[in-house]
């Protein structure tokens, strides 16, 4: 059974009215309507925040389009310099935000931290790197010294980003760095139970020299203010569910805006026979239960092969009920609260369905509203089968089920059985034949004696999904470059693309069809 530590006072688990204040004077609404946003950890209330309407959206669309010209025209170098400012400042402030992360979200604070480290790294990682990215680049013409090519960059305008609740710091302002830096402004739409993190990093950057308008959020329901949000938009960022991400794609379809989408994923860890068991079964936990399972990367199918099954699916599972539970703002809880009393029914759901159909429990299994009202244990499964919502259906949860396989080219079908392809595990002694395994696995991310991180921080690196796991990458040179238009420009030079003077053209047709041979043979082309 997990253990739970000692929850804290209920006044840990607040936060100061003049907090709030400042935070919510960020929200784009000129309206009377609020709402109240409980904290995971107790149900109580933790904050009450203005609502935008769809006129707030259209007014803050304006805003923008006027702050993005004077925006666009700045060079990158100091677009850049807020952003190379921040990751300092969120040093110097590193216990104040992971203290908001764990009361909005409900994660253990290890989990938040690795939202800090994703926004400051990312965001550093950008501003380095921008001036270099948007440059404009020397092409190849089509005639060699005579047609003279350049590319440029520009901003698509102005970007309007939904972000989701799982990982609401990382996924808000290391999407939006990017954005801003390529010349844009955003109009951004956090999830409403976890903008607190986004409205404080907004407040945070305009202390650090962000213009005022090139970065405002709304607050609100996607029935009032998801369709003027995404009508104005000149290009739109979506992470979320794939049922979301495809009403996004058509909504903004008659338009021809384009769009980048991360979505769901059902991933799946691979663990060889040549592995080392205790390190494979302790990167499981991480791989399963950060965030308590709530984590779009996070691994939901674990394929064992027959000749370690035996030692290490006991040993993960005395691991994973070994795990403590807590709601404490410091680094002792193992795992946290779920986020969305529906999310806790619906992994409820996928899990008493599980074990009523056939199912073993070989870890956790239930609810623990004696540590909080929306812990749920990290549960280990074992002998789930097709006919089981669990198998195939995004939990989203503390949910892993395990299986057992024989040869390499069985557990590559098996693991690439789903309508998804987001990010895959593979665990071996020997990493080159991990990596031999990761290239036939179809997902956008494969980590070899890992479970998610080292591809998804390296930010040099695209990660993004196959199949109905997404569309366009984040991070990379991609996840700049696609918030900017690319134009190419060329010149031409001493010679124009047809016959020079009285030429026929049957012969400057000859004398072109020699060049291209010419150019083959001294690798000009």
């Amino acid at each position: 059974m997990a253990t739970p530590t000692p929850t804290q006072g209920a006044a840990e688990h607040r936060l100061p009215q003049n907090v709030i204040e400042q935070l919510v004077s960020h929200i784009a609404s000129g309206g009377s309507e609020t709402t109240t946003i409980p904290a995971p950890f107790t149900g109580e209330p933790l904050a009450t925040l203005p609502v935008s309407t769809a006129d707030d959206v259209k007014a803050a669309y304006e805003r923008a389009r006027e702050a993005q010209r004077a925006w666009a025209a700045r060079p990158v170098s100091e677009r850049a310099k807020p952003f190379l400012r921040l990751a300092e400042a969120l040093v110097d402030r590193r216990d104040e935000i992971l203290d908001l992360i764990q009361l909005e979200t409900g994660k253990a604070r290890r989990h938040a931290m690795e939202e800090f480290l994703d926004v400051a790294l990312c965001s550093l990682y950008y501003a380095r790197r921008a001036d270099k990215m948007l440059k404009p680049k020397r092409r190849q013409g089509m005639m060699p010294g005579l047609t003279r090519v350049r590319e440029l960059r520009h901003p698509k305008g102005v970007v309007a980003l939904i972000s989701p609740w799982n990982y609401p710091f990382a996924l808000g302002a290391s999407d939006i760095v990017p954005a801003l830096l390529a010349g844009n402004t955003v109009i951004h739409k956090p999830d409403t139970q976890t903008c607190l993190s986004s409205l404080w990093v907004l407040d945070l950057l305009t202390a650090l020299g962000l213009p005022k308008d090139v970065w405002q959020i709304v607050v609100g329901e996607p029935a009032e203010i998801g369709d003027p949000l995404l009508e104005e938009a000149d290009y739109v960022s979506f992470t979320g569910s794939t049922r979301g991400g495809k009403a996004i794609a058509a909504k903004v379809a008659p338009r021809l805006v384009n769009y980048s989408l991360e979505l769901g994923g059902k991933n799946p860890m691979i663990v060889l026979a040549d592995a080392d068991v205790e390190r494979a079964a302790r990167g499981a936990l991480r791989a399963c239960f950060t965030n308590a399972g709530q984590l779009c990367i996070s691994i939901e199918r674990l394929y064992v092969h027959e000749d370690v099954y035996d030692r290490f699916v006991p040993r993960f599972a005395e691991l994973t009920r070994a795990m403590k539970l807590g709601a404490g703002l410091d680094f002792d809880a193992d795992m946290g609260s779920m986020t969305y009393a529906r999310q806790l029914a619906a992994v409820t759901a996928h899990v008493d369905q599980a074990v009523a159909a056939g199912a073993t429990v070989l870890a956790g299994g239930k609810a623990r509203p004696d540590v909080g009202p929306q812990f749920f244990e990290p549960t280990v499964l074992e002998n789930v089968t097709t006919d089981m919502d669990l198998c195939a259906s995004e939990t989203f949860g503390p949910v892993v089920s395990v299986y057992r396989f024989r040869d390499e080219d069985e557990v590559i079908a098996r693991a690439n059985d789903t309508e998804y392809g987001l990010n895959a595990s593979v665990w071996t002694k020997d990493v080159a034949r991990g990596r031999r395994v990761a290239a036939r696995l179809q997902a956008g991310t494969v980590n070899i004696n890992d479970g998610y991180g080292a591809a998804y921080a390296s930010y040099d690196a695209p990660m993004g999904g196959f199949k109905q796991s997404g569309v366009g990458r984040r991070h990379g040179t991609e996840g700049l470059l696609k918030f900017t238009e690319v134009q190419t420009v060329a010149s031409q030079h001493l010679m124009d693309l047809e016959p020079p003077g009285s030429m026929g053209y049957e012969k400057f047709a000859d004398l072109m069809a020699t060049g291209i041979k010419t150019m083959k043979k001294l690798r000009i082309k």
